[in-house]
């Protein structure tokens, strides 16, 4: 059975570029991403890192954690920090997790239970399904999936706005629909009564019977 949203993330141990974490402890009382990379010194992932790097205050002004993962050891990836900040410009300060047993890949179903234990002679191909980035909010539970071809690097702005739109929508009884940027109209759920809406939102417009958009709440 594969991992969805909403279920409670797996919790791990594990070895990083920052020294051993327990992943829940870690993550704390605010939110996470954890981005994952079938091999190092890879030409994409290396873009990826780099450029997430670049979005790390972007990250925590939203109170979210960023970790990365790589089929390989801790040690390959201290040497692969050099190559990411001389292709991109950016130092990489958050923990990179080492997977050379490859058994955070398998927990979080990335990777078959016979895809053996080490990390030792895999090539990128080997491990291409290790492609996933995974957003946890405080309460431990996975909020989105996205997962993506090695050959396609991954859009981050992407992840911020998703992000965006989930807290907005934790904090209020509102969605956001198609392509909706940060201050755009939103939609509120079906749980609120018009004699509600009007109580919580003030002015909204009535779409259709089941679509009815307000302005973004401010807090």
């Amino acid at each position: 059975m594969g991992l969805r949203i909403n279920q409670l993330a797996p919790d791990f141990t594990a070895e990083t570029t920052q020294g051993e974490i327990r992943f829940h402890d870690w993550i704390g009382d605010g939110w996470a991403v954890l981005f994952s990379h079938p091999k190092n010194f890879t030409p994409v992932c290396t873009t990826e890192l780099g450029t997430m790097a670049g979005y790390a205050d972007q990250f925590a002004k939203r109170n979210v954690k960023i970790i990365g993962i790589s089929v390989d050891p801790v040690s390959d990836h201290e040497k692969w920090k050099a190559d990411i900040q001389k292709a991109t410009g950016h130092r990489v300060d958050y923990p990179l997790i080492g997977d050379k047993d490859l058994k955070v890949a398998k927990l979080y179903d990335m990777l078959p239970e016979d895809a053996g234990d080490s990390s030792a002679g895999r090539t990128p191909a080997d491990n291409q399904t290790v492609r996933s980035v995974y957003v946890i909010g405080p309460d431990k539970k996975i909020k989105l999936i996205l997962t993506y071809p090695m050959t396609t690097g991954r859009n981050f702005d992407e992840i911020l706005r998703a992000i965006d739109s989930m807290q907005l929508t934790a904090r209020h009884q509102v969605a956001t629909p198609a392509n909706w940027k940060q201050g755009e109209d939103v939609i509120i759920t079906a749980a609120v009564s018009n004699e509600d809406a009007v109580k919580r939102f003030g002015a909204f417009d009535t779409i259709l019977p089941y679509l009815r958009k307000t302005k973004q709440p401010s807090a």
